[in-house]
């Protein structure tokens, strides 16, 4: 008997330890692909997967860990809020990128929140970089934990999808230059590999011809409400003005990114080192928004791009099997959190009001001289928010929390709004309503007063330099946002409780084991600590 629980314990001993030293040995990827969908929607991957391949969306959706509901937790989110937050485990609070732009109240016009006079541009003539975005991202925290070994590039349809997933120490961002369609990078970063030249001057020859879109399929079926049969037809010529600013916003542009990809796969040497690369890729999958004049006929085109994304996302992971094998890829795609509807109403259709910003901006200046007594007491309105005259304020001895509330008190009268939030309500409450305002603001940058108007307002602009911001289409927030994660041992599973955008970023930094971005406050999802 005493021999025989010698033997078990001894057996169990061995599987013990057998098991502890599988557990050990388990490494890291060595190569993650992060891919981010502008616009990406769980329901239309759901619609459109009759029209998708087995090995692309479909092998995410079968072999992936799959959530379907991100939340991402502050309003008005853009492609440039969405991707810094996706990257940096933060909330724009935190990291800074409260908007796509910003208003630069000395030159007294829209710019870029990336632009950055100080560095030049490689293969364009815009000036860009990293330095609005306060948080490091996951690429970061791995160039800082390998010493700067790892490889970290990025590529994007835009400039600042690009810089702002890249970060401060990133070799490279690549985007697509609106006006000469070569792939462009910003001086900020050092390690341009030599591949791109030759690949731009491949482009070049290349796009001798007009571009012509059609449909992949003779038909489709994910909108029941679509009665048009009719195939469509878009012809983007070369010599346009808007040439590459249509392409980004086609199939085309991913097919693009792709080609890309493929280049850093012929010459980088990802995944053949001890040390992880990591590569973030941007997809485009919202609307074409030039020359569509019914939504009828944009149904037809979202299909479509989504059914050739499809294609592209297979031929993604085919290269990341090739070069490194899936074992040893991580693959991580998410969503940006929001879809811009371009829609063309009914004949007849007329807005719930229009809201005037310059003559809301002089009504409540008159307003605070009759109180405080004659000055410029208001900047700007801008994306939904007022910038008062802080400096002005000071000079008079004005009691800031008064005039805010004065303000906002006076602004809730108007005709369409349903709120004013004050910037006193942002950095000091944190419950409620207000914290949800808060995520999405930042001290430096964001405005005193933010404005929301009710259901079916619309604002007017009056003053021609003000119309760059485009009112012909809503912003919808609350579509349902898909996040898959493949390869790299990951477990299939479709999880559908809420999870937080804000919990991606240290769910890859754990799989990395690197630390979690410097402004990151969650911790990993645990579908990822316990797998």
């Amino acid at each position: 008997m005493f021999m025989i629980k010698n033997i078990l314990s001894s057996v169990l001993l061995t599987v013990f330890a057998v098991s502890g030293l599988c557990a050990q040995t388990s490494t890291p990827p060595k190569l993650v692909i992060s891919i981010v969908v502008d616009q990406l929607r769980d329901d239309y991957l759901q619609y459109f997967s009759p029209t998708f391949g087995e090995r692309g969306f479909k092998r995410l959706m079968n072999e992936g860990l799959v959530y379907h509901h991100v939340d991402f937790g502050f309003p008005n989110i853009t492609q440039a809020t969405a991707v810094a937050t996706l990257y940096t485990g933060a909330y724009p609070y935190y990291h800074g990128i409260t908007a796509d732009k910003r208003y630069n109240f000395e030159t007294l016009k829209e710019e870029s929140i990336i632009a950055d006079e100080h560095y030049l541009g490689n293969f364009t003539s815009d000036r860009f970089s990293p330095v609005a975005m306060l948080a490091s991202t996951v690429g970061d925290e791995l160039k800082i934990a390998s010493e700067g070994n790892s490889d970290v590039f990025t590529i994007a349809p835009d400039a600042d999808e690009a810089i702002l997933a890249a970060g401060h120490y990133a070799d490279a961002a690549f985007w697509l230059d609106d006006y000469n369609g070569k792939w462009a990078t910003t001086t900020f970063y050092k390690n341009v590999p030599w591949y791109i030249d030759r690949h731009n001057s491949n482009l070049k020859n290349a796009n001798t011809d007009d571009k012509i879109w059609t449909p992949a399929l003779a038909s489709y079926n994910g909108f029941p409400y679509t009665k048009s049969s009719a195939p469509f037809r878009h012809t983007i010529k070369k010599n346009d003005g808007y040439q590459y600013l249509k392409i980004k916003q086609s199939p085309f542009i991913n097919t693009e990114i792709t080609n890309l990809a493929a280049t850093f796969f012929e010459y980088a040497d990802f995944g053949k080192r001890s040390y992880p690369d990591f590569l973030a890729i941007t997809y485009y999958a919202g609307n074409y928004r030039f020359g569509i004049q019914s939504s009828e006929f944009s149904s037809w085109e979202i299909q479509d791009t989504y059914c050739r994304l499809d294609k592209e996302i297979e031929r993604l992971l085919d290269l990341a099997d090739k070069k490194a094998g899936l074992k040893n890829v991580l693959v991580i795609l998410a969503s940006t959190g929001y879809y811009d509807s371009h829609v063309t109403m009914p004949d007849g259709f007329k807005p719930a009001g229009l809201f005037y910003p310059d003559r809301c901006n002089a009504l409540l200046n008159v307003y605070l001289m009759a109180l405080y007594g004659q000055g410029n007491w208001v900047k700007s309105y801008y994306n939904e928010q007022i910038y008062l005259n802080r400096a002005l304020i000071e000079d008079k001895g004005v009691d800031l929390d008064e005039i805010l509330w004065k303000s906002a008190s006076f602004l809730s009268r108007f005709s369409g709004v349903q709120e004013v939030t004050t910037a006193g309500q942002w950095f000091i409450d944190d419950i409620g309503r207000s914290a949800h305002f808060r995520r999405g603001m930042h001290r430096k940058n964001s405005g005193d007063l933010f404005i929301e108007l009710q259901p079916g307002w619309i604002v007017e602009y009056e003053k021609a330099e003000k119309s760059s911001e485009s009112t012909d289409y809503r912003r919808e927030t609350t579509i349902m946002s898909p996040l898959f994660f493949f390869g790299n041992g990951i477990k299939h599973s479709n999880i559908h409780r809420k999870i937080k955008a804000t919990e991606i970023a240290p769910s890859v930094s754990r799989i990395l084991r690197i630390k979690q971005p410097d402004a990151c406050k969650d911790a990993a999802l645990e579908e990822i600590i316990n797998n």
